[in-house]
């Protein structure tokens, strides 16, 4: 009997009220001697339904007992009850099917939404300004990209860069801003900072401006400890010994670039040939490593690349050409007899 009744609730409770499918289905609510059966049958549906809720279940067992006494409590002669049971039956699937909708309602609820993110790339030879939802500003330097949201994990403003940024973050002190880089989170509540980190440097190099930062470990790096950066101080990163240092620098030599503007201390020719080859969207082929070895003092503002290569060469020991679409430097012998 118990397969029976299964069997007419899968069919009857796909049906319209008003076939025989589904009316047989709720005349068994009118039989004392399935009581059990049927109760089984709904507890079974009922908890199924629940299964991923993680919030309190109602008493089925309870809610249950009370359709069914209403159901008996409204007993009168049998010809007459199969119109008033079919007519309470539906009160009493209702009910039931009130009860299965609560519990989806509960868990559709219950469920945190999934954070919304948004992209943004500034491709090689751009600088690109953006303003998220909350006020925040964010200039994207060349050949990086930006993945955010305004409403991220736990809440938080979450932004996960590749390449180079600089923020300047909108104070929220409810909801941190947090960017996460390969190796460490920086965690933020309004101030003004620049991170570069590009997949082929060496270094991940993080400079606050104004206000505060922390850095905080992640899985791919564990600090002993937070750090709690200050205005005009860089904190560095080597990738391949994993060791980290802080150091005083002036923030507006490392954020310049977001007005057009680079600034080169004692930048060896590795890391200004990769500069290059992003801020102007060229290929560069160096013809010698003692080239990359060189250093560079100088600044970049409006030049265009063979204006800066003009620049260095009357510098550095060094000559260029351009082969097709791509530049070649190469050692300029002459200057380096002059030097020798």
């Amino acid at each position: 009997m118990k397969k029976r009744i299964h069997h007419i609730f899968e069919k009857g409770k796909d049906q319209n009220t008003d076939t025989p499918e589904s009316q047989e289905m709720l005349a068994l609510f009118h039989s004392p001697e399935n009581e059990f059966a049927i109760k089984e049958k709904l507890l079974d549906d009922l908890s199924l339904a629940n299964s991923n809720n993680t919030s309190a279940s109602p008493d089925f067992k309870t809610i249950f007992t009370r359709v069914w006494t209403k159901i008996e409590q409204t007993k009168s002669p049998r010809k007459a009850n199969v119109r008033h049971l079919t007519y309470i039956g539906k009160i009493a699937a209702a009910v039931v099917i009130g009860i299965i909708t609560g519990v989806y309602a509960m868990h559709i609820t219950s469920v945190p939404k999934e954070p919304v993110y948004y992209t943004s790339h500034s491709p090689k030879g751009s600088v690109s300004e953006m303003i998220l939802p909350d006020g925040s500003v964010i200039f994207l330097n060349a050949d990086s990209r930006v993945r955010y949201s305004v409403e991220g994990a736990n809440g938080n403003r979450e932004v996960f860069l590749e390449g180079e940024a600089w923020f300047d973050v909108k104070k929220d002190s409810t909801r941190p801003f947090v960017v996460h880089t390969p190796y460490y989170d920086v965690n933020v509540t309004g101030t003004q900072f620049n991170i570069k980190t590009y997949e082929n440097d060496n270094e991940i190099a993080t400079t606050l401006e104004e206000g505060q930062i922390i850095i905080q470990s992640t899985r791919n790096f564990i600090l002993a400890q937070d750090i709690i950066v200050e205005p005009g101080e860089q904190v560095v990163l080597n990738k391949e010994s994993r060791e980290l240092y802080i150091k005083e620098v002036n923030p507006k030599w490392f954020s310049s670039w977001k007005d057009n503007k680079l600034i080169f201390v004692n930048m060896n020719m590795k890391d200004l040939v990769m500069l290059l080859e992003r801020k102007y969207g060229v290929e560069i082929d160096v013809k010698s490593k003692e080239i990359l070895e060189l250093h560079f003092d100088g600044t970049i503002k409006n030049e265009s690349i063979i204006e800066f290569l003009d620049i260095i060469k009357e510098t550095l020991p060094i000559n260029y050409t351009i082969v097709g679409q791509k530049i070649e430097i190469a050692n300029d012998i002459t200057k380096l007899k002059r030097r020798n």
